[in-house]
């Protein structure tokens, strides 16, 4: 597979599936003709490329055809089906590439020219004569434009003057392009200093452009024009609403209108002032049964506010408190963590199993494997299984309230305030959950979404109304609306109307009530063009389409203020923060206000209910800067208020960052580095978020991968342990991204993992897996096949290594290795990575202690069995037994041998000093004498001479020689000897 092509699938990297979209997808033809300049080297050039939702062509693609207008241009028009835009990447079909350095082009539909990686809209060698201006916002006294129309040449350096009259901080120049419709620049203030774009050209085209902090707006407004003052006010909102639900009070009206427009709404509530960007807002924490008066105003970008609307309501009883609960708190190194799909682990409760709509069309119907099938009460019943094999820590996926056609893994969350009922029952709710698994010293891992929603938006923040008719064609898909009634998942459509076809209730069976989402008239403040008209195309039933049937980022349905309105393009660009990753995950404005409390107040009620930690999906496209200063901050504060200080600081958070590559930093690209968001701001930016984001993604991307911080916290000083700077520290750990690309063996994780400690603030607190929900080593789309013996060596790397080791479920028995991770809905969950593992663990099990079985019976027993489980179960051991494979920091220095290191641990009256050998024998040189003690074998070596040598020659076997200190004496042998550890 290409480069271009394996990065075109990172796509799909920060979300755990694809989804079957819950709308059908059109068949209209959509054309697209585009024209490409290759390079002069190249006599075949072929396009390869994918439809927006599409697949990618067969690589290398389809041959373009030599575009007679002028020479060195090719051409070729192709059919997107219903899609209005694609991505595309070039070759010779021979193995070079046009890359766009590391980007894909993303293009529309209709003309599209592409030369010099500029993209624009004019068929090539056209007899017209072009024009552009420039607007450049600089602090130089005199600004020289240099620049290269496409196909033709460059000024003489310095350029041209840039002297045609503008406003203060910005310069203009027009200059003329011939027949190109595109061109490159670059400015310069005379003097020999560069506004070099991180060494790129800026890519500019006709019409009116501005460049300003290495941003460049295409047929941009006149930066200098100042508008006409707006003196007019909003029209008032009307139909105002307010009902109280206990506590809670729940406000709706009617969009107003402006002569310019409305940009959000003041809400009053005796002294207090609120805001919505919505026509809504949710009230919460009020007195109990008490009379509140609202009044609500429209609010325009130029200050004016309208008359207000006002509404008095009295809330009811106060809600029953939380039962709430307490983390165990501790070291959260001290842990090793086991990650579990909830709804894919064990199933306690066959009530609450749902196959939705695509439980048919998936084959799971055929398997009677209901995509939620697992459920707290069934992983509560197999807590013991976990614990029997040396887990301290779990991690589970989402456990908020989903709503998605194919949503059993928990990221399309549609109510963050709420559980999903599919994973709870009578006994066995999630605070139970928590309670049952503390009882047993077990730490629970909340996986948690704040960059994105479900296509339908977040309830109680904004949910966008599409349009629908309950007409013969689509009444299978629309529910009839019932006042008062919203969404629950456990209510699915029983397939069995008597108003409709055989075939129309097969197309609704499983359908959930949506009765709340659809209106076939324009809900009030619609900004979604053209809504209900009908688009021309047809769904795969042969059913006309209509435009805003179908909530997408581009079409309006969803405020600018609340959710971003983009398709990605770039991955390793600032607008991986700030569009879509796919149709069904619509992207929040992280950087409003309005979001940021709705995400916290959301998350702090799990804090209360006592979990353990965080693990951030998707870290990576929510700027750094909104982590540092908004979220972060929020969480310890929460926890600080619950805990106090000391024990808050053991909640431990541990972030996503998707960097699919085997270097050290992700495409040269810091922004989009694990290791770069374990560290706080090293600039001041704006107080908007938005300004700040684009600020510092321009800061740091300018300072490069050379100018980034570095640490030593991960390391010994020679032999010796010293306290950690965790002055510079974010709050947020990481997931071990380079060792997980690289763990196609274990030799090949430790000498990537260790190339890259030093940029991490703290790499002993990284969680190392080799696969997941998501992808195996190298990306893999399939879970880890490389062997018993390969898995043996790889955990016995990850139990001594410094970090965190972590195992997705049934990896302790090779579970469906080499089994496809995902396939969303078109093909059956049975044949995949995310399988159901409950008939693996089928029986009775009781943990004596971590590691240890006190007694099993049924499958669970031969699973136990297992010669890889009792690997497992000893590597626990040991790590449990050496504090300096816990928290020990590490070193190589005086050290000779492959897989071998020395770490030790001093603090809180501990002194750990440990010697570890992985596969292969090593020499220990330069350390303190002693007696040393391996946990594997027992063996005892004195060392007089500071220096110890281990003869081992087994892959996944392993020596662990401790030192014996007044403070902490060495363990002796640990467990009893496995297949791999003897």
């Amino acid at each position: 597979m290409s480069r271009i092509l394996r990065r075109v699938l990172a796509a799909l990297c920060a979300v755990p599936l694809l989804l079957m979209t819950e709308l059908p997808a059109a068949h209209a033809a959509t054309t697209v003709t585009v024209y490409y300049q290759a390079p002069t080297s190249w006599t075949t050039v072929n396009i390869h490329y994918a439809p927006t939702g599409g697949s990618w062509t067969t690589v290398p693609g389809v041959a373009m055809s030599a575009y007679t207008g002028c020479s060195g241009w090719y051409e070729k028009e192709l059919d997107l089906g219903t899609a209005t835009g694609m991505q595309v990447v070039f070759n010779n079909g021979s193995g070079t590439w046009d890359n766009n350095s590391g980007a894909n082009y993303s293009v529309g539909t209709g003309t599209v020219t592409i030369s010099g990686g500029a993209v624009s809209s004019s068929v090539p060698c056209s007899t017209a004569s072009n024009s552009a201006t420039v607007y450049y916002k600089t602090a130089w006294t005199t600004t020289y434009l240099h620049y290269a129309p496409t196909g033709g040449s460059w000024t003489t350096v310095p350029g041209v003057v840039m002297n045609e009259e503008a406003c203060t901080g910005w310069v203009r120049k027009t200059v003329s392009l011939g027949t190109a419709t595109t061109w490159a620049a670059t400015f310069n203030n005379g003097s020999g200093t560069w506004d070099n774009n991180s060494s790129k050209n800026y890519a500019l085209g006709t019409g009116t452009s501005t460049v300003n902090g290495g941003v460049v707006t295409a047929n941009a407004a006149n930066p200098c024009e100042t508008a006409p003052a707006d003196t007019t006010a909003p029209t008032a909102p009307t139909a105002l609403t307010a009902t109280a639900a206990g506590t809670t009070v729940t406000l709706g009206w009617t969009a107003s209108t402006d002569n310019v427009g409305v940009v959000g709404y003041r809400i009053t509530r005796g002294s207090t002032v609120l805001s919505s960007s919505t026509t809504g807002y949710t009230d919460r924490g009020l007195s109990a049964n008490t009379a509140y008066t609202y009044q609500v105003q429209a609010l325009d970008a130029a200050g004016n506010l309208s008359t207000a609307a006002s509404k008095t309501v009295t809330t009811g009883a106060a809600d029953p408190a939380p039962a709430g609960g307490e983390m165990l708190g501790g070291d959260p190194r001290k842990d090793s963590i086991y990650f579990i799909l909830t709804a894919r682990f064990n199933d306690g409760d066959t009530t609450n199993n749902r196959g939705g709509s695509q439980h048919t069309k998936s084959g799971n119907a055929a398997n009677d494997d209901p995509m939620f099938r697992g459920d707290f009460k069934g992983l509560v019943d197999k807590l013991d299984y976990i614990k029997g094999l040396g887990f301290s820590a779990i991690w589970i996926t989402p456990v908020v309230l989903n709503r998605s056609d194919y949503d059993f893994h928990g990221y399309h969350g549609y109510d963050f305030y709420e559980v999903d009922p599919r994973l709870e029952s009578n006994g066995a709710s999630y605070q139970q959950l928590i309670d049952a698994a503390h009882a047993k010293g077990l730490k629970i891992y909340q996986d948690i979404v704040l960059n994105h929603t479900s296509r339908w938006g977040a309830n109680g923040l904004y949910t966008p109304t599409v349009y629908g008719a309950r007409d013969n064609d689509w009444k299978w898909f629309y529910s009839e609306k019932v006042a008062g009634k919203t969404y629950n998942p456990l209510e699915e459509h029983q397939g069995n109307d008597s108003t409709m076809t055989a075939a129309q209730n097969a197309l609704a069976k499983g359908r959930p009530y949506n009765g709340d989402l659809w209106s076939s008239t324009a809900p009030a403040g619609n900004t979604c063009p053209n809504y209900g008209v009908a688009t021309g195309g047809k769904s795969p039933e042969g059913f006309a389409l209509y435009n805003c049937q179908w909530p997408q980022p581009t079409n309006k349905m969803f405020p600018s203020t609340l959710f971003h309105q983009c398709w990605i393009g770039n991955w390793e660009g600032e607008d991986a923060r700030s569009c879509w990753l796919h149709e069904d995950l619509a992207d929040l404005n992280t950087e409003n206000a309005v979001v940021q409390d709705y995400l916290i107040g959301a998350y702090k009620k799990y804090i209360d209910m006592g979990v353990d930690g965080f693990r951030i999906d998707t870290a990576v496209h929510i700027p750094r800067v909104t982590w540092n200063r908004r979220f972060l901050p929020a969480f310890q504060e929460i926890l600080t208020q619950k805990y106090g200080a000391t024990k808050a600081k053991d909640f431990y958070i541990f972030g996503e960052v998707a960097a699919f590559v085997n270097d050290k930093w992700n495409r040269g690209s810091v922004n989009h580095s694990a290791q770069f968001f374990t560290w706080k701001e090293r600039s001041t930016y704006s107080a908007d978020d938005v300004t700040a984001a684009i600020e510092q993604f321009n800061y740091e991307n300018n300072l490069g991968t050379g100018n980034q911080p570095t640490s030593t916290n991960a390391f010994l000083s020679g032999n010796n342990y010293h306290t950690p700077d965790y002055s510079k520290f974010s709050g947020m750990n990481i997931i071990d991204m380079r060792m997980h690309m690289n763990f196609s063996d274990a030799n090949n994780a430790y000498w990537n993992g260790k190339d890259s400690d030093d940029s991490v603030n703290d790499a002993t607190y990284n969680v190392v897996y080799v696969d997941s929900h998501d992808y195996g080593p190298n990306k893999s789309s399939t879970r880890y096949t490389g062997g018993t013996d390969a898995w043996a060596e790889n955990m016995t790397l990850m139990w001594t290594f410094r970090g965190i080791p972590t195992l997705y479920y049934g990896s302790e028995i090779e579970f469906q290795a080499g089994k496809q991770i995902d396939c969303g809905p078109t093909c059956p969950l049975a044949t995949t990575g995310r399988a159901y593992y409950g008939n693996q663990i089928a029986g009775s099990v009781t943990a004596g202690d971590y590691g240890v079985v006190s007694s099993a019976s049924g499958q669970v027993a031969t699973t136990l069995s297992q010669p890889l489980v009792k690997h497992l179960q000893r590597l626990n051991q040991i790590r449990r037994a050496v504090p300096a494979l816990q928290m020990g920091q590490y070193s190589t220095e005086g050290v000779s041998g492959n897989m071998a290191y020395k770490r030790r641990y001093t603090a809180n009256g501990v002194d750990s000093f440990a010697l570890i050998a992985v596969s292969a024998g090593a020499t220990f040189s330069g350390i303190p004498n002693g007696t040393y003690v391996d946990a594997v074998t027992g063996d005892t070596k004195t060392v007089t001479g500071g220096s110890l040598t281990i003869d081992l020659n087994a892959k996944g076997n392993l020596r662990v020689y401790v030192l014996s200190t007044s403070a902490t004496p060495a363990p002796g042998k640990v467990g009893t000897a496995t297949t791999y550890l003897k």
